[in-house]
């Protein structure tokens, strides 16, 4: 049974290899770190009720800077603002940091439970397993008591999921939408097997919004921290993940990106229900959406971290399960650590997809010889995709560190500003790495041969992995 993503992107690997000589390859923008410019007016920043005023953006502003480190990752990152439409940072939410699936899933349930309008649910992967079915059986519950239900699943990352699991689904009253199908034949937007909707999304009443690196499958249902000798013999290795719960104003942002793509694809009709509700203030938190698609000029995702890297002073702390750094990520890394940044890395040291896995190490002996620490997860499946830099920007989501994640795939971040959240988040990461195992130079340079053979092989498809 296909229950990851590493393995659901064998299929689509696959695919794309036997379409490489027909399909063009995208590239990536060239980004200057601080976009070479500053805003030609004072940054507006939006709120429950709109835009906020000047003054008040400002006070905001000046209050995150001043429970942080001396730096001008804000200025920096607020340029970015002003470059990429569309997507403002929204103020007083609340963001709660979700660690491993037990966690998630329990909050996933109770807000479901609590559902009075509509689900909205978008997701790479949902297995017909004991964790699919129990979410099966939530939303089939909720759509009987009168809640609109809406779901979008990808054809490769659900292609274990057999048609009698979605049409129980369907027999029950829930919408469904396949993103981009397998089968040419039942695509209803313009087919390219290669073109993944990665993004894992609940969005209940419009108001509570969750999101991140977990699918929907049994796979996460143990934790990661839990000794690794407590473990059966038999019980496969626990997965590491990521997520958010968001309460507040930018959920309306995430709402957006849901319907845009069940519009893209061509979904039937959606029923009538309040999918913009008045949303009041929830908390203190700056949050900023972002979408990425294949569909637009470049990956609004990678724009933005480059440019945070791009602009760091102090740290850059990066944990992600698939990293294949391209040229100009892998430049940025390199460049931050020459400026006196602590660059460091938590990276897996087992996966459920060896191309990737290899592909990426193939890089150590350059970054670790440029000064970047790299640690690797152990006793855990590392499926977590976290940045926080500089102790005040941090970013969530199902964004990988790879080609993939950057050109192919529909993905979806949440960019938290603030020392505060960015606290939360730089406990998470000393953490996971006083459960990894440092990575040296020296140590690296006397890995077996089969393993650099292992490499090289691996980057040569590392484009499409």
């Amino acid at each position: 049974m296909m229950q990851s993503d590493g393995r659901a992107k064998i299929a689509g690997w696959l695919a794309a290899v036997c379409l490489a000589a027909l399909a063009g390859c995208g590239s990536l923008p060239t980004i200057v770190p601080d976009m070479g410019m500053r805003p030609a007016r004072p940054v507006q920043l939006d709120g429950a009720h709109g835009p906020l005023s000047a003054r008040q953006s400002k006070a905001i502003l000046d209050r995150l800077k001043s429970r942080g480190k001396e730096t001008d990752i804000f200025d920096r990152h607020l340029a970015l603002e002003e470059a990429i439409a569309g997507s403002p940072l929204v103020v007083g939410n609340k963001v709660i940091l979700l660690q491993d699936g037990p966690a998630t899933f329990q909050a996933m349930f109770t807000a479901i439970r609590n559902a009075k309008d509509h689900i909205n649910m978008e997701t790479y992967i949902i297995e017909d397993d004991e964790v699919g079915n129990r979410f099966a059986d939530a939303l089939i519950e909720k759509q009987a008591q009168g809640v609109q239900v809406n779901l979008i699943y990808d054809s490769v990352g659900s292609i274990n999921a057999p048609r009698e699991f979605f049409k129980r689904l369907t027999d029950g009253g829930i919408r469904i939408l396949e993103f981009n199908p397998i089968n040419p034949l039942i695509a209803k937007k313009g087919w390219d097997v290669n073109l993944r909707d990665h993004r894992k999304l609940l969005i209940v009443d419009g108001q509570t919004v969750f999101l991140g690196g977990i699918n929907i499958s049994s796979v996460y249902s143990g934790g990661s921290f839990s000794p690794h000798s407590k473990r059966r013999p038999d019980e496969k290795m626990p997965w590491r993940d990521t997520h958010l719960q968001v309460e507040g104003p930018v959920v309306g942002e995430f709402q957006k990106l849901f319907l845009a793509t069940w519009e893209k694809q061509k979904g039937e009709t959606l029923a009538p229900r309040d999918y913009f509700p008045q949303l009041g203030n929830k908390g203190r938190e700056v949050v900023r959406a972002i979408g990425s698609s294949p569909d637009e000029p470049y990956s609004l995702i990678y724009a933005t971290l480059i440019s945070a890297i791009g602009s760091a002073e102090t740290s850059i702390h990066l944990t992600n399960a698939y990293f294949v750094p391209d040229p100009q990520l892998l430049a940025a890394l390199k460049d931050a650590v020459q400026r006196g940044v602590d660059v460091r890395l938590i990276l897996p040291s087992h996966t459920d997809f060896w191309l990737v896995f290899h592909a990426g190490r193939a890089y150590y002996a350059e970054l670790l010889d440029a000064g970047v620490k790299i640690y690797e997860r152990r006793d855990a499946l590392l499926h977590s995709k976290t940045a926080l830099i500089d102790g005040v920007w941090s970013t969530i989501g199902s964004t990988n560190l790879d080609w993939r994640s950057f050109l192919h795939n529909e993905e979806v971040n949440a960019v938290i500003l603030g020392q505060e959240f960015s606290a939360q988040m730089q406990a998470m990461f000393e953490t996971d790495l006083a459960a990894s195992n440092p990575i040296t130079l020296e140590q690296w340079e006397q890995r077996p041969i089969s393993d650099r053979l292992k490499e090289i092989a691996a980057r040569i498809w590392e484009y499409w992995l």
